[in-house]
C-alpha cells in the first residue's frame, strides 16, 4: 500500500514540526482513515507524484483515529481530506467547491494534482494566503 511509502506523521506533535520545520516547500497533509478507500486513492497518487514535486513539496500522511489532535481546530470529519501549510501558515485553495480549507475529495490524475500544488507554492511564495485551483471542481462538490 502506497501510504506506507509516504512518510506517516504518528503524533500531534509531528504533525507541527513538520509544518514548523519545513521553510522553503509547501507541506501537503493527506489526513484521514488511514484504509478507508479514498485515502488508499490519494495516497497512491501522491507517492506517485511526490519524486516530480520533491522540490517544492513535501508530502505526508497522518491518521485521524491515531492522531485526533486536529480534528475539532481543521474540521477534519471527512474520511479524506489534504490541507497544505508553507512557512507555518494553513494555506488555501479555492477548488469552486465552498470550502477553501482543504480538499475533500480524490484527484486521479497526477499533472492534475502537481499543476494544484505548483500553483498553492507559486501563490505561497507570493504571500497570498488564499489561490484559485487551475480547476474548477465544483461538480465534485460533497453533500452532506
Amino acid at each position: 500500500m502506497s501510504s506506507h511509502l509516504l512518510i506517516d506523521l504518528p503524533t500531534g506533535w509531528h504533525v507541527d514540526q513538520a509544518i514548523v520545520t519545513e521553510k522553503e516547500r509547501l507541506v501537503v497533509i493527506r489526513f484521514g482513515k488511514e484504509n478507508d478507500r479514498q485515502c488508499v486513492l490519494m495516497d497512491e497518487l501522491l507517492y506517485s507524484i511526490s519524486g516530480k514535486v520533491r522540490n517544492f513539496a513535501t508530502i505526508y500522511t497522518c491518521d485521524i483515529t491515531r492522531v485526533p489532535d486536529f480534528n475539532e481546530m481543521y474540521e477534519l470529519t471527512d474520511p479524506m481530506c489534504i490541507m497544505f501549510f508553507y512557512g507555518n501558515k494553513h494555506m488555501m485553495c479555492d477548488f469552486g467547491t465552498g470550502n477553501n480549507n482543504k480538499m475533500n475529495f480524490v484527484i486521479d490524475d497526477d499533472q492534475e494534482m502537481i499543476d494544484i500544488l505548483e500553483t498553492i507554492f507559486r501563490g505561497a511564495r507570493k504571500n497570498k494566503g488564499l489561490v484559485v485551483s487551475p480547476y474548477d471542481y465544483n461538480d465534485k462538490r460533497v453533500e452532506d
